[in-house]
């Protein structure tokens, strides 16, 4: 049987799980574990790394050293700490906090700007991770693992049991041949939700292949509207958070005063119902924000890929953009990175073509003659000037339109050298 790195095409799958009041204390339970495990080993880490700047060879340094070392896995982080033998508690759920310690520091080497592993701190998220095995299996499907579905909406999980899930598709249930589940996330959001994360793995496509359209396309992405296609389509920026904005303040503003009244006579605000209440209720505003969004970039970002052999974008940073305090909000509110991590992924998953390419000057240059603004004397566009001509061509632009149309130009040009 092949590993999940053996096979050649991957997939998620997120849903939604029902669990009962004892799957979700089980829940708690081994994700307070897995962030205990995970923080363990970040004191470990920091402790060694002190201990190892001491150059004597005394002989309490080395003894304490090689017992921080001999703690680095499960098994003897379970016998030192006694809690961790709770029967439910998921021995893969503990491997799997220390496997995330070491990607996190592998993530550190190649990227620097991704920071050292730091503690997890509690919070109203819970999230853990397991694995499904086959023992004994030939042949890994979908309902032969100890992750396995049972039908369109129950699936097994170890420790949890039988879950009455949402949003399985049909189509990955009735595939043939192998189909490995990998990595199996289980986690509670803010508002209280359950959600299961899967892995899939096959060596046969999740998605059929689209036939060729023999279109490209670039997108000029900005705040007036959400993007601007070279073919001259617009499509609206919803400003999802603009609309709830004013009720979310005011849920914010009474969730304050709640939390000055608990603290004010000394009660936890665990153990504090309406603030615990008011919570809930912010905390689902923001959720019904971030669907809402999700669900638009989702949708916008299939269309594009679907009907169009290349797409065109921007190299967008975003962390750098959200420096002018003026523009952040918005900025926010449309959410270009996870836009374009959506036609990323996807280009590959329908074999199309996805291409980034710098944003200078792509709104500053006339398409038809070449000039740029600023240039010659001449001063540069601001956002505020949404039409203007061109003074040595004297073309008239649409400033999204043109550079749209600019962007387009670019990835081809990249194309034709790669």
């Amino acid at each position: 049987m092949k590993s999940m790195a053996q096979l050649e095409y991957h997939y998620g799958l997120k849903v939604r799980i029902y669990p009962s009041d004892y799957q979700k204390q089980i829940i708690k339970v081994n994700s307070d574990a897995s962030r205990f495990i995970y923080n363990e080993m970040v004191a470990i880490g920091k402790e060694l790394w002190q201990l190892n700047r001491i150059k004597l060879s005394i002989d309490t340094v080395q003894d304490r050293i090689q017992q921080l070392k001999l703690r680095q896995n499960a098994k003897q982080m379970s016998n030192h700490f006694q809690f961790l033998e709770d029967k439910r508690i998921d021995s893969l759920a503990k491997a799997n906090a220390i496997q995330n310690y070491h990607k996190a520091w592998n993530a550190f080497r190649k990227v620097h700007e991704a920071g050292v592993p730091k503690f997890h701190r509690k919070s109203y998220a819970w999230r853990y991770q397991t694995n499904c095995q086959y023992p004994k299996q030939k042949t890994a499907r979908l309902d032969n693992g100890t992750v396995c579905f049972e039908d369109r909406k129950h699936i097994v999980v170890p420790k949890l049991g039988r879950l009455r899930i949402k949003g399985a598709q049909q189509r990955l249930l009735d595939r043939q041949g192998e189909t490995r589940i990998g990595t199996v996330t289980i986690s509670k959001d803010a508002a209280d939700r359950f959600f299961l994360s899967l892995q899939l793995g096959s060596d046969t496509p999740f998605v059929s292949k689209l036939s060729r359209t023999n279109r490209q396309i670039g997108i000029d992405l900005n705040t007036e509207n959400f993007l601007t296609t070279s073919d001259g389509r617009t499509i609206a920026n919803p400003r999802y958070y603009r609309t709830i904005k004013g009720k979310l303040a005011k849920a914010q503003r009474t969730l304050s005063r709640r939390q000055r009244r608990a603290k004010k006579e000394q009660r936890s605000l665990r153990e504090s119902k309406n603030y615990q209440k008011q919570r809930l209720l912010v905390a689902k505003i923001h959720a019904r924000v971030f669907d809402r969004r999700h669900d638009f970039l989702q949708r916008t970002s299939t269309a594009l890929i679907k009907n169009q052999d290349l797409v065109v974008a921007e190299e967008l940073r975003s962390k750098n953009l959200l420096k002018n305090h003026a523009l952040a909000m918005s900025i926010s509110d449309v959410g270009w990175r996870s836009f374009l991590g959506m036609l990323s992924y996807k280009a590959d998953l329908y074999d199309r073509q996805f291409i980034t390419v710098s944003p200078k000057n792509t709104t500053q240059t006339c398409h038809d003659c070449g000039f740029v603004m600023g240039s010659d004397g001449t001063e540069k566009l601001t956002l505020a000037d949404r039409e203007w001509v061109c003074p040595k061509c004297h073309v008239h632009h649409i400033r999204d339109y043109n550079a749209a149309l600019n962007i387009l130009e670019k990835g081809l040009q990249k194309q034709q050298k790669a």
